[in-house]
């Protein structure tokens, strides 16, 4: 099971090549919106934004969310470190349920691009 650590350090990696892709991936990820990320196996939750194409993490709580981000994820630890390193992909996770991830339609829409 991943810990807290390696999770923070997961959406660091992420947040840093979202901040380095290129063309359409950069645009969908360059939103300015409320993040959270729940982590159901360690019951914590990341809240912060996404802005500018990075992932900027404010507080960590335990728990779930304690406000509606206006995107929400939410999944295991090991499939979170799993999706960044590259072992999973967020769009068979996300078809079979072993992520979540909950948006207004218009940036599902363009998020979809990061799919």
């Amino acid at each position: 099971m991943a810990t807290m650590e390696e999770c923070r350090s997961a959406l660091d990696r992420l947040s840093d090549n979202l901040a380095r892709a290129k063309g359409d991936v950069h645009a969908a990820a360059a939103l300015d919106r409320s993040l959270s990320c729940h982590i159901i196996d360690l019951d914590s939750t990341f809240a912060g934004r996404l802005r500018n194409g990075r992932i900027e993490v404010h507080d960590t709580a335990p728990g779930p969310p304690r406000e509606k981000a206006q995107i929400r994820l939410a999944m295991r630890g090991d499939d979170l470190v799993s999706m960044v390193d590259g072992g999973l992909n967020f769009a068979k996770a996300w078809a079979s349920g072993r992520v979540k991830l909950e948006a207004g339609l218009r940036d599902l829409l363009r998020l979809r691009t990061l799919l």
